[in-house]
């Protein structure tokens, strides 16, 4: 053997002799089982790599949203008639929606559809019988129709449910000052505007009958 080829078997041990040494050590981490969390939430991979960019899906309205949202818009626009195209098709897919029958009621009664209306709320206090907001909708719808002793009752109901809330007083005396019952809607207005003095209607109300003109 040729002193060459004796320096090359010594430079191969030694080269074997280092690679299994740290094959066979701990030197580093082996897959699956050496990893150590250095903190509660360490994880190998994921939302540690700065390389990664993570993103939630974006949510979709469901077609009862959209046709909801069509229809508030339209109402803010007074356009009735679209408004009520979209949320008759919000009721073929949900006829039993609270949201959509309240809407839709108040949508017949911005159209003079008093007799719709009335429909509408009943439907809603069948499923939320809590629903101040929908006591005093069909007691103004009632009043339309000179249903007039359940129109009262409602509005009653409405007080009782909120009776912090202005507006159910006003709407009301409005309805005692139709029937000639001048003393009880005074007296319901300035309850209205003590509850909420920037209430213009109930103020002009107020004054009229200071004025003496109710």
């Amino acid at each position: 053997m040729t002193i060459f080829q004796l320096f090359l078997l010594i430079l191969s041990a030694a080269v074997f002799y280092i690679f299994f040494k740290k094959l066979f050590t701990e030197d580093y981490p082996k897959r699956g089982i050496d990893f150590e969390a250095t903190t509660d939430n360490a994880q190998i991979g994921g939302i540690n790599r700065p390389d990664k960019t993570f993103s939630r899906p974006v949510v979709q309205p469901t077609r009862v949203e959209q046709l909801l949202s069509m229809a508030d818009e339209a109402v803010s626009k007074k356009d009735f008639i679209e408004a009520k195209k979209a949320i008759e098709s919000a009721m073929i897919l949900d006829s039993e929606n609270h949201d959509i029958l309240v809407r839709y009621g108040y949508i017949l009664g911005s159209i003079n559809d008093f007799g719709g209306a009335k429909e509408q709320y009943e439907k809603a206090l069948a499923i939320d019988p809590h629903d101040d907001s929908s006591h005093a909708a069909l007691a103004n719808a009632l009043h339309q129709l000179g249903e007039e002793n359940e129109a009262i009752e409602h509005h009653k109901h409405s007080i009782e449910l909120d009776s912090d809330y202005a507006p159910h007083y006003f709407n009301y005396a409005n309805t005692l000052y139709d029937l000639g019952r001048s003393g009880e809607a005074l007296e319901l207005y300035e309850k209205a505007l003590a509850l909420d003095p920037e209430l213009e209607e109930a103020a002009q109300m107020v004054t009229k009958f200071k004025e003496g003109r109710a």
